[in-house]
């Protein structure tokens, strides 16, 4: 059950982080779609580094309880994640679009 609780919690961090990346930088926006599905993957994906890198925070329910530490670790990796994919997939649209395009 735990690693269901991790996995959405990325997931959710993964969407904001990827919807604010792509309001933020307009350059890159792939769409409320577009962000939020490379949100989701980066968040995901994110998340599951952070957490082979730092084995502290690979369970966000110990013991029954609710770790913060482990759920904010959780939300740092799946946010970071998810606007770091937006803003590459965003950059590959933009350097695939021909010039007239843009």
């Amino acid at each position: 059950m735990d690693t269901v609780v991790n996995l959405i919690i990325q997931l959710i961090s993964g969407v904001v982080g990827g919807n604010a990346a792509g309001a933020a930088l307009k350059d890159y926006n792939l769409g409320n779609l577009g962000n939020t599905i490379a949100g989701a993957i980066g968040g995901v994906g994110g998340g599951q580094l952070l957490q082979a890198l730092i084995p502290a925070i690979a369970s966000a329910a110990a013991g029954g309880g609710v770790d913060i530490g482990s759920v904010l670790g959780q939300i740092v990796g799946g946010g970071a994640g998810g606007a770091i994919l937006t803003v590459i997939a965003g950059l590959v649209k933009t350097m695939m679009t021909p010039e007239q395009a843009r």
